[in-house]
């Protein structure tokens, strides 16, 4: 739909910027922090550790002065889990809890809204030796662990978001480092820790509009919108079925409290369907979240199965194989990819927000959307990062299109607001709109450095994205 005049952005807009505990703070083992799946978990050859990071935990003041420097209005973190409770249940660690209530009383002192991811791929490591998600006593340790964050700063967090990327967790466990390779029914067993994790999502969301009432809570997927190859019927049906197992699967639960009927019978030819108890669905039918938080970087194209196919993804959850008899992961034609070989579709960015909020009729915040590229830091400190201004722009163009047509968008926080190092591919692949001097192997002075991309983003946010398409120095 062409629109004669365009919808403003919204005079209270979320302006924001992302980044996650693991992939930023460091200090990985410092101050009774204990240890997480991802600290334990082996890294590609050649490609940094989590262990320094972008060393935030240090640099909490000097990062917060930059977020405010940009214009933020708001910031999405995760808090690590391990920081808290270093074996994911029993003594609560305090420093975790200073350190948190430090940088949250930084940012709202400089007037940035918090928004906190409670679960970001990094669950305790003593909970995965007792079997991790798929043992049912790691609900309770993720409820209690969400009491213990609303009770320490909801007096000051207005925002709170579940799980991050749950279906990235259960459609490719093995790139995030926590499948067990010696299970005979990986997915099987992948199902059920995704019931489990929706039963801890579902407690976690009752308990925070019972302890917070005047606070919002929901969950974090990350969606792709998936369109068929062609208009042939059978690639129709191939896009239906892995937008349910892909997209709705996830959401049709949250928000509804029912598994997506085409994602269940899927679990039921393949045989991995989860054991349910009694009361499961009860709990899950009261989660009603606030809000849909979500992440988006590109669009799905599929076709018809035509081979034997069992793998979903090369390591890499934005690049898809397929599934034998379900459906088969192709190229489009008409989109151009990353340095990385991700696909761009801004257009698609619309779709995808247009579908969530006809599905659902929730408001909606993007929590991630960027461009992984290998900056170059050149004389006098400058990075010429025109491509990440030329992919966010356009993107942003597609929001305020999509709010055009009705869709309730309150915030955007792309990835990243700094530097961090990215799940596969290390510190060469950056996002931020602050670059972070250092190598994969070489800390260097880790110095922040404002890049192009910073200023034209806090043009944006001064103007309330009415400059899209200007850079401001």
């Amino acid at each position: 739909m062409n629109h004669k005049t365009l919808k403003p952005f919204p005079k209270d807009f979320l302006w924001g910027a992302s980044t996650s505990a693991y992939q930023f703070e460091g200090a990985w083992n410092e101050d009774g922090k204990g240890p997480s799946v991802i600290d334990k978990a082996s890294h590609p050859e050649g490609t940094a550790d989590f262990k320094v990071a972008s060393d935030h935990y240090h640099r909490y003041k000097e990062d917060v002065a930059l977020l405010a420097e940009l214009g933020l209005k708001a910031y999405r973190f995760s808090i690590a889990w391990t920081r808290i409770y270093p074996n994911g249940t029993g003594e609560v660690n305090k420093k975790g809890i200073e350190f948190y209530n430090h940088l949250i009383n930084e940012l709202i002192s400089h007037g940035i809204e918090p928004i906190v991811t409670m679960y970001h791929f990094d669950l305790p490591y003593a909970l995965e030796e007792k079997g991790g998600w798929s043992n049912r006593e790691t609900i309770d340790a993720f409820v209690l662990y969400a009491k213990t964050l609303f009770s320490e700063f909801g007096d000051r967090v207005k925002y709170w978001l579940t799980i991050n990327e749950q279906n990235t967790l259960i459609l490719h466990g093995s790139a995030i480092g926590t499948t067990d390779p010696n299970i005979q029914n990986p997915r099987k067993m992948l199902y059920q820790q995704n019931h489990h994790m929706l039963l801890a999502q579902a407690k976690a969301m009752k308990l925070c509009h019972e302890m917070l009432p005047n606070a919002k809570i929901g969950p974090a997927p990350n969606i792709s919108y998936v369109y068929p190859a062609t208009p042939k019927p059978e690639d129709v049906l191939a896009a239906q079925n892995f937008n349910s197992i892909r997209n709705w699967l996830y959401l049709d639960m949250a928000v509804f409290g029912r598994y997506n009927s085409v994602a269940w019978s899927y679990m039921e030819e393949k045989g991995y369907t989860p054991h349910i108890e009694e009361g499961d669905m009860d709990i899950l039918a009261g989660a009603n979240p606030d809000f849909i938080a979500f992440n988006y970087y590109n669009s799905i194209t599929v076709k018809a199965s035509e081979q034997e196919e069992e793998a979903h993804s090369t390591g890499d959850q934005h690049i898809v194989i397929g599934e034998s008899g379900v459906f088969q992961g192709c190229s489009n034609q008409y989109l151009t990819t990353t340095e990385f070989g991700w696909e761009v579709d801004p257009v698609g960015f619309r779709i995808t927000l247009r579908e969530i909020y006809d599905r659902y009729h929730l408001p909606l915040i993007v929590t991630e959307n960027g461009l992984g590229a290998y900056d170059k830091l050149e004389d006098g400190d400058v990075i010429n990062d025109d491509y990440r201004i030329d992919y966010l722009a356009k993107h942003l163009e597609q929001c305020q299109l999509a709010i055009t047509d009705g869709v309730e968008l309150f915030g955007y926080s792309p990835w990243s607001a700094i530097d961090l190092v990215s799940t596969h591919q290390g510190i060469n692949k950056r996002y931020g709109f602050i670059y972070v001097n250092r190598d994969e192997f070489d800390l260097k002075d880790l110095r922040r450095i404002k890049k192009k991309s910073f200023y034209w983003y806090q043009n944006v946010i001064k103007t309330n994205g009415a400059q899209l398409f200007q850079t401001a120095k």
